[in-house]
């Protein structure tokens, strides 16, 4: 995080209000003690994981991150290449430097599209559109930001506030204070235009565009109505993102969604929530395998992601332990952190006893 100017740092890195959820995120899940086991025959150990009708090499993939191409060159284009090479999920957010076509072209293949609940239907209705013309292969509704969570590192650092010229260039400041940044993201990783908003908000958009259309656009008026208005225009996995509580998990269910993450947004929306790990296994119970049951929030290594899976996640999703990796080094070096998350995943399963995802279950929790 140090190669980034600050504005971009903070962001990355920082939480709502005093940010104890996002400390608690980190510090719960690291609490999370797993038994070991000896004398198993674990000579072939199989990370392999099915979700939504694809066979991945890990049981995690990459989550959506607001302008992480602004992290790297092109960043998400290079983060979504790393994790087509080793065959675990991307998805792309609505708020990315990248456009969905972009991505596409990129990489060759299906990935995830993730949709926020925004006032213009019109425009979440061809967002849609371009989602299925790309080939994406599943829908993550982010149905947690109502409003903007109110992160004050953001306001110290100039990434939000008061717009205008002063705020710009502190931001040009920082930027040049990191001249490695500068030349590669800066200069050569143009445009930065927010991609997927281009047809709303023109080719000059920026980051300025960011702060203020997420403000303007976001719906607090969204119900479990709106579903319905998703599910008629996406015929593919639709997997609703944001999810803490059981009786929401339910309604999902009820509703026709084929997936849930569940999720406190990485501490960045509702601080004083729960942890997504404490959150975990109620919801697990609630649906009861009726849904696949995604999670994020605190995941920092390959044994965070055993115990998710152990307290009844079906999968995870990363979300600043890639931000990091693509911010110290690019595509190389998401690429090596989801290789040191997979190595540590099945070294930790092996301790375990367990030699498939399948078998992993609360027995393995040391309570």
């Amino acid at each position: 995080m140090r190669r980034l100017p600050p504005f971009l740092a903070e962001y990355v890195a920082g939480g709502a209000c005093a940010e104890h959820t996002l400390r608690r995120n980190v510090e719960d899940l690291a609490s999370i003690e797993l038994r070991q086991r000896v004398l198993c025959d674990v000579s072939k150990v199989d990370t392999s994981r099915v979700l939504f009708g694809h066979r991945w090499s890990m049981p995690f993939g990459l989550g959506p991150i607001g302008i992480s191409g602004m992290l790297a060159r092109r960043g998400e284009v290079q983060a979504a290449q790393a994790a087509a090479s080793a065959n675990v999920p991307f998805c792309l957010s609505t708020v990315s430097i990248c456009s969905i076509e972009e991505i596409r072209a990129a990489v060759g293949r299906p990935f995830w599209f993730q949709l926020y609940v925004i006032r213009d239907r019109a425009f979440m209705g061809d967002l849609l559109e371009r989602a299925k013309e790309a080939g994406c292969s599943a829908m993550l509704f982010t149905v947690d930001m109502p409003v903007p969570g109110i992160r004050y590192r953001d306001f110290k650092s100039g990434m939000a506030g008061v717009s205008g010229f002063g705020v710009a260039a502190r931001r040009w400041l920082q930027a040049l204070a990191k001249p490695r940044w500068a030349y590669d993201v800066g200069l050569r990783g143009r445009p930065h235009t927010l991609g997927n908003l281009i047809p709303v908000l023109g080719r000059q958009s920026g980051l300025e565009d960011y702060i203020g259309w997420l403000g303007r656009n976001f719906d607090p008026t969204v119900t479990w109505k709106d579903l319905d208005w998703i599910r008629a225009r996406w015929n593919r996995p639709l997997i609703i993102k944001g999810i803490l509580d059981p009786e929401d998990a339910v309604r999902a269910v009820e509703l026709g969604a084929d997936g849930i993450v569940v999720s406190n947004h990485g501490g960045r929306q509702f601080d004083g929530v729960r942890s997504t790990v404490r959150a975990v296994p109620r919801i697990a119970e609630a649906v009861a395998g009726r849904v696949t049951v995604l999670a994020d929030g605190g995941v920092r290594s390959g044994v965070d992601v055993l115990r998710m899976l152990a307290l009844g996640a079906d999968g995870v999703l990363l979300g600043r332990a890639w931000a990091y990796a693509l911010a110290a080094g690019g595509r190389r070096q998401v690429a090596a952190t989801i290789g040191t998350f997979g190595r540590e995943l099945a070294a930790a399963m092996a301790m375990a006893g367990k030699t498939s995802i399948t078998e992993i279950d609360r027995s393995i929790l040391d309570v």
